[in-house]
């Protein structure tokens, strides 16, 4: 470029400029911004709006850094105060009760305790409902709270009852469909032990004796038709101050020593009398008896 040319370009350039300049609005105008304003407002009022039903709920729902309501997290698991309803299955490894307070589970139906292997089979099941209380399992135990002792045991073989004194108190008392094997049976003080079979007949089976004792009291044997006291080998021994056979029959009196006139006043001596066959009778004494080659014994004269 040569010096004319670049004098002449720069004259050019520092000449005035007789046009105006242009000038360009910068920002939000009109509608939009009184849009974007209400927009702002309308966040700011739905973010307040939901911390008031934060801070509602949390009141509401009494939460706190330990836990939530009647919910507690501690360090040895998870404790509820108060009534809580479960609407889902509940699995828990242990559930106890505050030492002050009982544990209570209920239900408007039943409440069923199972209990699972590591196949998830059911080992044992425990069903409370309004008409009955069943238990499943193989065996069912019922233990002392110090000792340990088994008081009630049932399995499908026997049921066993480990209490030192079985006590029933119905009015009907016990009824057993089977064969009953015990060592001792007693009554309550003061009260009368009765054994009775009401359409059937009364066994007791000793292989070394059956002992009937009344310390303070009368022993009485009562029945319909025969009572037969009856020994294979041994004898039957009646041992008493006195012995007393009621309702004997009395048997004939002829005696031809006797006068018919004689007025004088006579005391009749009766004698007991065996007949062969087996039977008692009285018979007064001196007097023909009534069954031949009878033996007479004389209780009292």
């Amino acid at each position: 470029m040569t010096r004319e040319q670049y004098i002449l370009a720069t004259q050019q350039n520092s000449l005035p400029r007789t046009e105006h300049p242009q000038f360009y609005p910068v920002g939000i105008y009109g509608w939009r911004k009184r849009c974007l304003y209400f927009f702002v407002l309308l966040l700011l009022v739905t973010m307040i709006v939901n911390l008031a039903m934060t801070i509602w709920i949390l009141k509401v729902m009494n939460f706190t850094v330990d836990g939530m309501g009647n919910l507690r997290v501690t360090k040895k698991g998870i404790r509820l105060e108060g009534i809580s309803e479960f609407l889902l299955p509940l699995y828990v490894k242990e559930i106890h009760s505050r030492k002050d307070s009982p544990l209570v589970l209920q239900s408007d139906r039943n409440v069923t305790v199972n209990a699972r292997n590591h196949m998830g089979q059911l080992t044992g099941q425990l069903t409370v409902g309004a008409d009955a209380v069943e238990a499943q399992s193989k065996r069912f135990e019922v233990r002392a709270t110090e000792s340990g002792k088994v008081l009630f045991s049932a399995d499908e073989d026997e049921i066993v009852i480990g209490a030192d004194r079985l006590k029933v108190t119905g009015t009907e008392g016990a009824v057993f469909g089977h064969s009953v094997e015990t060592p001792h049976i007693r009554a309550e003080p003061s009260q009368d032990l009765k054994l009775e079979s009401p359409t059937r007949s009364l066994v007791m089976e000793a292989p070394r004796g059956v002992q009937v004792n009344a310390a303070a009291g009368d022993l009485k044997a009562t029945c319909r038709k025969e009572l037969h006291l009856q020994s294979t080998e041994g004898e039957i021994f009646l041992n008493a101050d006195t012995i007393r056979l009621g309702n004997l029959p009395v048997g004939s009196f002829s005696s031809s020593s006797s006068s018919p006139s004689s007025s004088a006043p006579r005391q009749t001596i009766y004698e007991l009398c065996i007949c062969p066959n087996g039977k008692l009778y009285l018979s007064p004494a001196g007097a023909s008896s009534t069954c031949q080659s009878s033996s007479n014994i004389c209780l009292w004269s």
